[in-house]
């Protein structure tokens, strides 16, 4: 297996996080401040350098009734543009509280808010991409 990487795409950022190349741990790389989409892509590609992606799984933010509304078809739209720019497949993953169990998390490790702020979103693409590959090894 290769490298995978992990995307919580928001309106203002998009958190990163990376595989091992054995597809068993995640661990968040970094977050990207949204301008537009080629930029957004040209950040990506460059931040993922040394990371060379064999599969992007990026967080779909259902509803909570499991219906897809305005924002996951935004993030729809960018898995597309993503797929196309890298030329690699992209997966989406159910990303439903992932954000909020990284805000708790890092609540937990007592930091400041504005520290929390700054990695909440990379938190939620290690949290993204970490069950993703989870259930993808629970899979006889």
């Amino acid at each position: 297996m290769g490298r995978l990487i992990g995307l919580d795409v928001g309106d203002a950022t998009i958190g990163v996080a990376v595989s091992d190349e054995l597809g068993l741990t995640a661990q968040g790389i970094g977050v990207i401040r949204r301008a537009t989409l080629e930029s957004d892509l040209l950040r990506l590609e460059q931040l993922l350098t040394p990371y060379p992606p064999e599969r992007f799984v990026v967080g779909l933010p259902l509803n909570m009734n499991g219906t897809v509304g305005f924002q996951a078809k935004k993030v729809q739209a960018f898995a597309e543009a993503l797929g196309r720019h890298f030329g690699l497949p992209v997966d989406t993953w159910d990303e439903r509280l992932s954000t909020v169990a990284a805000s708790r998390l890092l609540g937990e490790a007592e930091l400041s808010r504005a520290k929390r702020r700054r990695v909440v979103d990379k938190v939620a693409a290690t949290f993204i991409l970490q069950g993703y590959m989870d259930r993808w090894r629970s899979i006889p």
